[in-house]
């Protein structure tokens, strides 16, 4: 499911993009990207033109993606201080960034940093990437551990962004973010309109011409 979500958030991303990868499922997304369309991928740990993750046996331990796995860099990549990967970030001059969910609602508000007692990763990044990148996309599991959906009507964990996230896409789904709501555009090959609404605590838009991925 995770591999299948990269593979669709990499057809989306257009030529000549830079695009920051999160941790999690959005790190996948450099398997999918096809060579000669100029994509370069940034990473706020300070790179831009990182490349698929390195073989084994030829990791390098001072370059790491953002989720300190072992990584490669593309011919004319290079690497920086934090404090101009951040001002990259906060200049607007990245087309898109890709990142992991706890909570999406109708409105594009984001929640996906810990919560109070979890030992899981901090915000890190996220809110300086969700509000300076032109393009905000979600990748994510459609719903939770316990089943539960992870696209509601409102947020209810703390917020990361408000009114930021442009598109979610998850095993099931490809939704665009709408100031008229959340548009449904495509569903998985192996699912149904019925399965995602069912596991969708937002209301749906059903595009006129659904698409499949």
């Amino acid at each position: 499911m995770r591999l299948r979500i990269a593979k669709r958030i990499a057809r989306e991303l257009p030529e000549n993009s830079i695009v920051n990868l999160g941790i999690g499922i959005p790190t996948l997304v450099s398997n999918f990207i096809p060579e000669g369309k100029g994509i370069l991928l940034h990473s706020e740990n300070g790179y831009i033109g990182l490349g698929a993750p390195a073989a084994p046996g030829q990791e390098d331990p001072n370059l790491v993606n953002a989720g300190g796995q072992a990584a490669t860099l593309v011919p004319g990549g290079c690497c920086f201080d934090s404090s101009m990967s951040f001002a990259i970030i906060r200049g607007g001059h990245l087309d898109y960034t890709i990142l992991g969910a706890l909570e999406v609602d109708e409105e594009g508000n984001l929640a996906n940093y810990t919560i109070p007692g979890k030992f899981i990763p901090g915000i890190g990044g996220a809110m300086d990437l969700s509000v300076g990148a032109k393009n905000v996309v979600i990748a994510m599991e459609h719903v939770s551990k316990h089943g539960e959906p992870k696209i509601v009507k409102k947020c209810t964990l703390p917020l990361t962004a408000p009114k930021e996230v442009n598109l979610i896409v998850t095993e099931m789904a490809f939704i665009r973010v709408t100031p008229a709501g959340l548009v449904l555009e495509e569903i998985a090959e192996d699912t149904t309109v019925e399965e995602v609404i069912k596991n969708t605590g937002a209301k749906l838009i059903i595009a006129e011409k659904l698409g499949r991925f």
